[in-house]
């Protein structure tokens, strides 16, 4: 068989980080999405830079602050040790906390710029009915910004699963609980197992050709169907 259960571990446990990653994040990324494109406020750059760090940031910097800052001595690491949590690093919960922070543009970018694509057109239609913003967000903004939600989840499992330098510092190379594809592979290059590593690598590199295929094919949807 080509792949081990040690392989097949490592994919189970990606596909599970890449899944609660990418469901978490649309429902925390929507409303700072929505703020980040109707808000008027003087904070809307300073933290939409914050939001966009990851984009620039090497992910062992963001991985290495996080482990300071979740560690034994860190503030947040002994802040869950006072909830008696213990700390996050080295867990499966610490990895999931990473992704969310590492993918967290890849999520909020998306439905920020479909919610600016709407302009205030639909917005003034819902007031003439007498809809009200909460209800106009439902039932008009968010089935508007249905690509922008599309697009979103997919870069965010997508550049889950290809994690590596966040995943290694934040949560090791643990087999079942932190070691996923990534780490696997390195694993294997390491034992000089190029064959194991050949199997995993090659399905990462068709995985990411059916993301980006998908991706152009939606774009070219979208841009059919608009008016």
């Amino acid at each position: 068989m080509p792949l081990s259960a040690d392989d097949l571990s490592a994919v189970w446990l990606t596909l599970q980080l890449a899944g609660l990653t990418t469901v978490l994040l649309l429902v925390l990324a929507t409303p700072l999405a929505w703020w980040l494109a109707r808000t008027p406020s003087r904070w809307r750059v300073p933290i939409g830079a914050v939001v966009a760090l990851p984009l620039v940031l090497p992910p062992t910097v963001l991985g290495f602050y996080l482990l300071v800052t979740l560690g034994p001595n860190g503030p947040g690491g002994q802040f869950t040790q006072w909830l008696g949590l213990g700390t996050l690093p080295f867990t499966f919960a610490g990895l999931l906390l990473g992704s969310l922070i590492y993918s967290l543009p890849f999520a909020v970018q998306p439905i920020q710029h479909a919610f600016e694509a709407m302009g205030p057109r639909p917005w003034e239609v819902a007031a003439t009915l007498r809809a009200r913003p909460l209800d106009a967000f439902f039932t008009v903004a968010l089935p508007l910004a249905r690509p922008g939600f599309v697009t979103a989840a997919i870069l965010t499992f997508a550049h889950t699963v290809g994690e590596f330098g966040m995943v290694l510092m934040m949560g090791g190379n643990i087999p079942g609980q932190t070691r996923v594809v990534s780490t696997q592979i390195y694993g294997h290059v390491e034992a000089l197992e190029y064959a194991q590593a050949h199997w995993l690598a090659g399905g990462m590199v068709v995985f990411s050709f059916v993301v980006l295929l998908g991706l152009g094919l939606l774009k070219r949807g979208s841009v059919r169907v608009a008016p």
